[in-house]
């Protein structure tokens, strides 16, 4: 049904000789360089908020229907706080930058964020989890560990990326589109090493067969008109298959699909024994975490994960093994 109303409201949109609504969206985001991931969530929720309305035109809709529709979501689908703010950032797009459309006081109305402390495995609990990890996932998985990278960090790496002399990764266009420089285990440069080595095989095979050409952010493929079968800007984590890019319909090996990764660690938490509900990012948690344990200062820990706020860093200091804010009770201190 869903489906369905979501086709009825593009057909009724080519009955217009302008460029269809969520075109110009797209058109837009692509403008501003937001990411394909962005680019499908806030279709999706453009479209969920118009269905709601029974395919209303948003230019004849203001803040009571965005009011209306994030109630809705709140209420009666119990959305999260952050998936309510995702929805009105989406609509807001749609509104300020589409159609050029001021709100008033919608842009502030935002739901408040639950607090939640993070989850954190033990460093036992670590070694048991990549121990039922082999091949790539195990790689990815150590990296996600061992760097504090986030899921989207870790597939989204590029040869360039990795420097083994230095034992260093640069992220790029991290959260916030920031970049930063985290560290790269030692444990971890032969297998990498090893790795690459089969990437570049099938890099060569690509080239072979006509291919091997790599998305490029903004308009560097403009620029340098070659770089994209570069070796240096393959993906160090690439898809199994060569697909068509949504954006530019060319032939192209993306990076591996997460979710591979997702399934692999979920799986391993449960073949383990652990009775945590853990994930990818519990593993960058436990990072912050372990380091904080072995005495590393919260400033460098920040830089590390990438955080603007030291706030968001201290977050870490709650879950310590040493109890509340890693404070000892004075009654452990007296002898009996």
């Amino acid at each position: 049904m869903e489906i369905k109303k979501e086709k009825d409201l593009e057909e009724k949109e080519q009955e217009t000789q302008k460029p269809k609504l969520l075109d110009q969206v797209r058109e837009m985001i692509r403008v501003k360089h937001y990411s394909i991931r962005t680019e499908e969530s806030y279709i999706q929720w453009i479209k969920r908020y118009i269905i709601y309305h029974k395919k209303k035109h948003p230019q004849d809709m203001g803040e009571k229907e965005i009011g209306e529709f994030l109630s809705y979501l709140a209420n009666e689908c119990k959305v999260t706080s952050s998936t309510q703010n995702q929805a009105l950032s989406a609509i807001l797009f749609l509104y300020q930058k589409v159609l050029g459309k001021g709100l008033g006081s919608v842009a502030m109305e935002r739901a408040k964020a639950e607090k939640k402390l993070p989850l954190v495995f033990t460093e036992k609990e670590v070694s048991l989890i990549l121990g039922y990890l082999t091949g790539v996932e195990w790689l990815m998985a150590s990296l996600l560990y061992g760097s504090g990278l986030r899921l989207m960090e870790c597939v989204r790496l590029r040869v360039k990326d990795v420097d083994m002399e230095k034992r260093q990764i640069t992220v790029r266009e991290g959260k916030g589109n920031k970049d930063r420089i985290t560290l790269l285990p030692e444990k971890l440069i032969e297998p990498l090493k090893k790795h690459l080595e089969y990437v570049k095989a099938i890099h060569k095979l690509d080239l072979r067969e006509g291919f091997g050409e790599v998305y490029l952010p903004y308009a560097l493929e403009r620029k340098y008109p070659n770089a994209n079968k570069e070796w240096c800007w393959q993906y160090i984590f690439p898809a199994k298959h060569r697909a068509k890019d949504p954006r530019s319909e060319k032939i192209r090996r993306h990076h591996k699909e997460e979710k591979s990764l997702q399934r692999a660690v979920s799986q391993a938490i449960r073949n383990s024994g652990i009775n945590k509900p853990g994930s990818c990012h519990t593993l960058r948690h436990s990072f912050a975490t372990h380091l904080l344990e072995a005495g590393y200062d919260i400033r460098t820990i920040q830089e590390l994960l990438g955080h603007e706020d030291v706030n968001t860093t201290m977050i870490y200091t709650h879950v310590l093994n040493r109890g509340v804010r890693g404070i000892y009770s004075p009654l452990d201190k007296i002898s009996h």
